[in-house]
């Protein structure tokens, strides 16, 4: 936007030039609530002074404006006098990068001394600009509750420095939160992280920070096909493939090989594979079971303890095993999470789907009934509900079939000899991330819920 006068007031790029002037005022060592309400202030003001007198330099207009109202603010209180004259000095157009001060923000949102909790609400506020009813709106919450959860963060960063920096890991996980809390309310906070995760991607060449957009375009791309017409769940066995997104599964494919790339696999890259191994099958009998039970092998070996550390790789991998090895196998491995898992609706669900693979549909009743009750989100309850049903019926014929495996390892898929795979260890080296990438051509891909079973 520099350079040009502003002939207009472009909502999305007057939002995106929020977190730039924010992580420069906090950059110089402002109070984060001091700075954020400084700078609401000069968009108010934009909105006044722009139509009739467009500035050359939006970003520096806002940051001047800005500035002058935290001095302002110290002058009032008469304190912090010596830190004024450095305060007053007008920014220039901006010396760091743009993706730069974005991704100070966001670590600066994901503070360690924050629940979180705040650290998504924050980030959602100061980095995506979302409106603390927004906010509220996408986690269920009055928009009281939401407020005090944000000033709180924001109290929580006074005095603290941010000028260090942060774990990216943390940044990531926040992400994904926000990610996972999306297709709710009246915003998309699953396409809000989408968003700030490109941004990331563009400041860093982590390639976890792209395993994760990876992970979270290909599981996005599914959205269309999620629910019927009556809103309710339709499992990924049961969806029309045919109304997910094709080109944010291509976009998801690319960018997961260019993180694979890297020769450094991490749980986000190998989330995302197992996920494009999904979007690969034409139909769900076509899914190569086999394949994404090798990845699961590699995501639960990536902690030393997975039923405590990482229950529900643990729990996606027991699926795996059911279509690849029996259902009788993938139930001996739930059996592992009950002490961990027990009382979880997911747990239920699987076991219930697990029995109904292996033809025990009261068994698969009781179980889908034992989840319903667990379940605190109505539309997972009411599906749950009718899958229970369903199963004390008889259940319905199978859409998965499950793939034989010989005595010499080798997968053989009914109708399809050609597409047999070698089933065998796949360690986390780059030989290997190699010829999984080369399986999935390009328009693949597809997000990781308990294999199969979720929506």
């Amino acid at each position: 936007m520099t350079g040009e006068p502003t002939r207009g007031l472009d909502e999305g790029a007057l939002r995106a030039l929020v977190p730039r002037v924010l992580a420069t005022l906090v950059r110089r060592g402002e109070d984060f609530d001091a700075a954020e309400d400084a700078l609401q202030e000069a968009l108010l003001e934009a909105l006044r002074v722009w139509p009739e007198h467009p500035p050359r330099e939006p970003r520096a207009w806002l940051a001047t404006v800005a500035t002058r109202r935290l001095v302002d603010a110290r002058r009032s209180e008469a304190a912090r006098h010596r830190r004024e004259e450095a305060t007053h000095a007008q920014p220039g157009p901006g010396a760091a990068e743009e993706g730069d001060d974005t991704l100070f923000l966001l670590f600066c949102c994901c503070h360690p001394d924050l629940a979180p909790a705040s650290q998504v609400a924050l980030t959602l506020r100061a980095v995506g600009g979302l409106t603390t009813r927004e906010i509220a709106d996408a986690f269920y919450l009055p928009e009281a509750t939401m407020a005090q959860r944000i000033s709180r963060a924001k109290r929580a960063l006074r005095g603290r420095r941010l000028d260090q920096p942060g774990d990216l890991a943390v940044v990531l996980r926040v992400l994904y939160l926000a990610y996972t809390a999306g297709h709710a309310g009246r915003v998309d906070l699953a396409g809000e992280a989408i968003r700030l995760a490109r941004q990331l991607t563009l400041a860093t060449e982590e390639p976890e920070a792209r395993g994760l957009l990876a992970l979270m375009l290909l599981n996005h791309a599914r959205l269309p096909a999620r629910f019927d017409e009556q809103g309710r769940i339709v499992t990924l066995d049961r969806q029309d493939r045919g109304l997910w997104d094709t080109r944010e599964i291509a976009e998801g494919v690319r960018v997961l090989q260019s993180a694979l790339a890297a020769a450094r696999p991490g749980r986000y890259q190998v989330e995302a594979a197992i996920a494009a191994l999904h979007d690969d099958a034409a139909s769900a009998e076509e899914t190569d079971w086999p394949q994404i039970l090798a990845w699961y092998d590699d995501l639960v070996a990536l902690t030393g303890d997975p039923v405590r550390q990482d229950p529900a790789a643990v729990l996606g991998r027991a699926v795996a095993v059911g279509h690849v090895l029996g259902a009788a196998a993938g139930l001996r491995e739930t059996d592992r999470l009950r002490e961990v898992l027990g009382d979880r609706h997911r747990w239920h669900a699987v076991r219930g789907h697990l029995h109904e693979l292996d033809g025990d549909f009261q068994a698969a009743a009781t179980a889908y009934a034992a989840a319903a009750r667990r379940a605190t989100d109505v539309a997972e309850r009411d599906h749950l509900v009718r899958q229970a049903a369903r199963a004390r019926a008889g259940g319905l014929p199978a859409r998965l079939a499950v793939v034989g495996v010989d005595r010499r390892g080798r997968r053989s898929l009914v109708g399809d000899p050609d597409r047999d795979v070698r089933v065998r260890p796949c360690p986390l080296n780059l030989a290997d991330v190699e010829k999984r990438v080369a399986c999935i051509p390009p328009g693949a891909g597809h997000g990781r819920s308990p294999a199969g079973t979720g929506p």
